[in-house]
């Protein structure tokens, strides 16, 4: 059974940072694609971020371009996304989905929330 599961949500003020995690079980992480997303009542779902398999490549929404990173480690089989300068915007629970660096798929987590408010 295909499962992802994300950590590292939570409260913080504007401006502020987290870190998210995303691993995954049931399939081979390291050979695939994973992208992050998040969802809200405000704004529906959003694609926020990807990176393919290697690591090598990353893609970014303009929404969050400069502001957060993607990254992964091979030998944890983790996939993180870095995010600083938080805005209340950036308020909805986020999640990982396997398969694409463009667009979430339908394999993906239960997600992780994440608030920003002063």
């Amino acid at each position: 059974e295909v499962q992802l599961v994300e950590s590292g949500g939570g409260s913080v003020q504007p401006g502020g940072s987290l870190r998210l995690s995303c691993t995954g079980s049931g399939f081979t992480f390291n050979d695939f694609a994973i992208s992050w997303a998040r969802q809200s009542p405000e704004k529906g779902l959003e694609w926020v971020s990807g990176i393919d398999a290697s690591g090598r490549l990353t893609e970014y929404a303009d929404s969050v371009k400069g502001r957060f990173t993607i990254s992964r480690d091979h030998a944890n089989r983790i996939v993180y996304l870095q995010m600083n300068s938080l805005k209340t915007d950036d308020t909805a629970m986020y999640f990982c989905s396997k398969g694409s660096m463009y667009r979430v798929t339908d394999a993906r987590g239960r997600g992780t929330q994440v608030a920003v408010s002063s």
